[in-house]
């Protein structure tokens, strides 16, 4: 639908794209459907400014940040969400989960606290058909979300 972060339009130069295959990452390749954001974003077809970038996840700041610090942490590899997760990807979850922990040190929200979501399908509030935790930071949270 062209949105990231919520219910933010995205650019249409980020929506156009022919099919991708994320060659790096934890469990090999996988291919992705045709123009995935995350995948164009991960092979460098699209900019970003990569707050993290390793052999298996990438963070990017977000295009329409909802709190001062808005990461996104995205797998390499094309997953198209939480719901899609098998045991063998356990490493790659505690992956994303080290490299958020690095970047709220880093970012300097760990010590107040930050909020990890992921959103899976499009009631939960999907936007991006591939895997992604939004780190969130830099203000208080209400509880219940949404």
């Amino acid at each position: 639908d062209g949105r990231v972060g919520g219910d933010h339009r995205v650019p249409d130069e980020f929506q156009a794209g022919a099919l991708v295959t994320a060659t790096a990452g934890v469990g090999g390749a996988g291919q992705a459907p045709s123009g995935c954001l995350f995948c164009r974003i991960v092979a460098g077809e699209l900019p970003a400014e990569r707050l993290h970038d390793d052999e298996s996840v990438i963070a990017i700041r977000d295009i329409a940040p909802q709190a001062p610090t808005h990461i996104l942490l995205i797998p390499r590899r094309h997953i198209p969400s939480a719901a899609d997760l098998v045991e063998s990807d356990g490493a790659l979850l505690g992956r994303l989960f080290a490299v958020a922990a690095d970047l709220g040190r880093q970012a300097g929200i760990a010590e107040a606290g930050y909020r990890l979501v992921t959103n899976v399908g499009h009631w939960g509030g999907q936007t991006v058909d591939h895997l992604h935790v939004h780190l969130m930071g830099g203000r208080s949270f209400e509880w219940p979300p949404g």
